[in-house]
């Protein structure tokens, strides 16, 4: 499973989701003064941390209320931080980062990143109280790697098994990372040789993702090379 991979190999697990919408969209926005920016730069992503203010702190002071009610959390146990573009609500058994940043691709458009990191108890991430906290939150979720792994080891190890275990591998002629394809697992599996990460077509809550991931693990545990990775 992967709430039991040990530290050993793993140094972290991170669950991420995604978000956003059209610079103009926000609140502060204003049409008579303001114009849609042409490229992400640091004095664009300034005026976006301006411009979102109002919706990054709105976000965050309502899942700050969602996490107290639902976990039981007293003061100590809960902190908020606010300072736009980002966000970081700070729970004794876990982190959640809420960050605002224009799209390098398409500039009038911005992003959110919505981190849960620093996890410190997998069983609560399987409790139906933090599922509802964090229901349709999450579509990614990365491992970093303590000492990292060769992304053409993990290419030639599968690219051996010739289709064995239902597993196939893409890559760019850099073998800078690889995506692997696992079957009935729907989700990507991206190696850059720092993370061991999974993309998911629909986001869900953190345990969601986990299960995908022992899916994985499953899988592996068909070649040495790969199975180094997840146990």
């Amino acid at each position: 499973m992967a709430d039991a991979l040990p530290s050993s190999i793993i140094a972290g697990i991170a669950f991420l989701g995604r978000g956003g919408g059209a610079v103009k969209a926000l609140g502060g926005f204003r049409k008579a003064h303001h114009t849609v920016p042409d490229a992400a730069n640091a004095t664009t992503n300034a005026f976006l941390a301006k411009i979102c203010a109002a919706e990054l702190a709105a976000d965050a002071e309502a899942l700050f209320q969602s996490a107290r009610a639902a976990l039981g959390y007293r003061r100590k146990d809960l902190a908020l931080s606010v300072a736009s573009p980002l966000a970081v609500l700070t729970a004794k058994d876990w982190v959640v980062e809420l960050a605002y940043a224009l799209e390098e691709a398409d500039p009038a458009r911005y992003a959110v990143t919505t981190t849960l990191h620093s996890l410190k108890n997998a069983e609560l991430a399987r409790t139906p109280e933090f599922a509802g906290v964090f229901a349709a939150k999450f579509s990614e979720i990365s491992f970093a790697l303590k000492k990292g792994a060769r992304v053409e080891a993990v290419i030639d190890a599968i690219e051996a098994l010739d289709g064995e275990g239902g597993m196939a591998v893409s890559y760019p002629s850099d073998c800078r990372e690889c995506e692997i394809a696992v079957e009935d697992v729907d989700a990507r599996v991206r190696c850059t040789g720092a993370t061991l990460d999974m993309v998911f077509p629909r986001a869900g809550a953190p345990a969601e993702l986990m299960d995908g991931f022992a899916a994985v693990c499953d899988a592996f545990q068909i070649s040495k090379t790969l199975s180094v990775l997840v146990r």
